[in-house]
């Protein structure tokens, strides 16, 4: 199911992904396997109602057609072998055995009856159907929890636990004391670990040990590179809050997060790999085959860009690419942020086009200028004083202002928190005095103008093909006080 489930994934229309996301968030992938199962399930009846009525060859033949997909799925699939198709040829097989086990057999014909004057009748025997039912599912059971068990043998969470981190070599500058402004509602200024969210084409997270990974460089290069993580752990390691973005964040939503972020510049790995004339695109590929390009030129203009091994003091999470991924700050994550990175290939610009690019996305991702409201969303007060907070981001640029307008009025300066570089997002907070405020609803509007002085976008946009833009607005109720 799962090489299925991933090959639907990559071949899935870029509207269809919008939706999924839009609709169901983070939880696009668990949706997916429901679905899958569900689709599994009705095959399953269909084939049972043909067995069972005796159209057996019927029965065989969506059986086998099943598996050929399956098969073709994994042979897709990067580094396809006989290990990885063997599941689906034994289970094929078996699916095959159980019909013809459990069908319906040739009814004898009545004695001293005449052979030839009917064909016999097709009968199923009750009971050596529920007892092989039984006994299938039993082992079905027994197979699945085995294989969990097996598969929990990789996960790497326990490798995760013994994974000592080297201390940075360039440590990340310190927080601001007001880089989190105590204002309720507001996100914090550094996003746990377990709320950073997740957006990529993994329907199963890869389980990728340390042991077995390495990093190949290759290409337009004139050494090729092949390092492990012992390697890269010994290489000077920096430390910086870098703030990522996904390209389908909608005005005000969530695909956006800032944490601490360790690795090694991928600029030193580059510069010894000895870049080409003409290598103007970065190609870097994930274990599970999906792959973005990045301009070279933006790798290597002194951004804090890095192979990732540590989020938040900690090594990365499965989820988020143990054991190395890709961080480039001031770039949408599908034009950079390679989870579970395994090769970097240096190539033109014109010579190749990464995962989303032929799905209809734009080749280069420069992350937008965005603010966000966090508080209030809807709520009222009676105090005479609302506080309207939220987040400003401008990554590599940084942002000099953040200003809110009140239904049709003039744009106000809100209040900045500090931060300890343009590569992280910006807290801000302006807070509306309604002594003298009519009660009612008020459409409360916000935009961010960047480090170089430019504006956020009006919009609006959507997602496609390169970010969203748009005022990010929220209706705010104004109660009379109380009293």
């Amino acid at each position: 199911m799962v090489p299925v489930g991933q090959v639907f994934i990559d071949r899935v229309p870029a509207w269809l992904k919008d939706w999924a996301i839009d609709t169901f968030g983070t939880n696009d992938k668990a949706v997916l396997v429901a679905g899958a199962l569900i689709v599994i399930l009705g095959l399953g009846v269909v084939v049972g109602l043909l067995a069972m009525r005796g159209a057996r060859s019927a029965a065989y033949a969506l059986t086998s057609a099943i598996g050929v997909v399956g098969a073709f799925a994994v042979l897709t699939r990067p580094d396809p072998s006989l290990v990885k198709l063997f599941p689906t040829l034994i289970g094929t097989v078996v699916s095959i055995v159980v019909l013809w086990w459990l069908g319906p057999k040739a009814a004898p014909a009545a004695s001293g009856g005449d052979p030839t004057a009917a064909q016999p009748m097709m009968a199923v025997d009750r009971r050596r159907f529920m007892t092989g039912a039984v006994g299938i599912g039993s082992a079905a059971v027994i197979t699945g929890g085995v294989g969990r068990v097996m598969q929990q043998r990789f996960e790497v969470d326990s490798e995760r636990a013994s994974v000592a981190l080297p201390s940075a070599d360039s440590v990340a500058p310190p927080l601001p004391a007001d880089a989190n402004l105590g204002v309720q509602g507001i996100s914090p200024f550094v996003t746990p670990t377990d709320d950073f969210y997740r957006i990529d084409t993994a329907l199963v997270v890869p389980q990728v040990s340390t042991d077995s990974w390495t990093l190949r460089v290759r290409g337009m290069v004139d050494n090729e590179l092949e390092l492990t993580f012992d390697d890269l752990l010994e290489r000077p390691q920096i430390e910086r809050y870098i703030t990522l973005s996904c390209v389908s964040n909608e005005v005000g939503g969530g695909l956006v997060g800032n944490a601490l972020w360790q690795g090694v510049r991928m600029a030193d790995v580059l510069n010894e790999a000895g870049i080409q004339p003409g290598a103007t695109q970065t190609v870097s590929r994930s274990i599970d085959g999906w792959t973005c390009g990045s301009p070279t030129e933006v790798i290597m203009d002194g951004r804090d860009a890095m192979l990732a091994v540590a989020m938040n003091g900690e090594p990365l999470p499965a989820r988020h690419g143990y054991p190395v991924r890709l961080v480039v700050p001031g770039l949408y994550g599908y034009v950079s942020a390679t989870k579970w990175v395994t090769d970097i290939e240096m190539v033109r610009w014109e010579d190749y086009d990464a995962y989303w690019v032929p799905r209809g996305w734009s080749k280069e991702g420069p992350v937008k200028t965005m603010s966000r409201i966090d508080t209030p969303r809807g709520t009222g007060t009676s105090t005479g004083q609302i506080a309207i907070g939220g987040l400003a981001w401008a990554v590599h640029r940084g942002i000099s202002a953040v200003q809110v307008r009140i239904e049709d009025g003039e744009w106000i300066d809100a209040e900045l928190g500090e931060v300890p570089s343009d590569d992280t997002w910006r807290q801000w907070v302006y807070r509306w005095d309604t002594v003298d405020v009519e009660p009612g609803d008020y459409i409360v509007r916000t935009r961010a103008i960047d480090g170089d002085g430019e504006p956020q976008p009006e919009g609006p946009a959507a997602v496609a093909p390169n970010g969203a833009e748009g005022y990010h607005g929220v209706r705010v109720r104004v109660e009379p006080p109380t009293g």
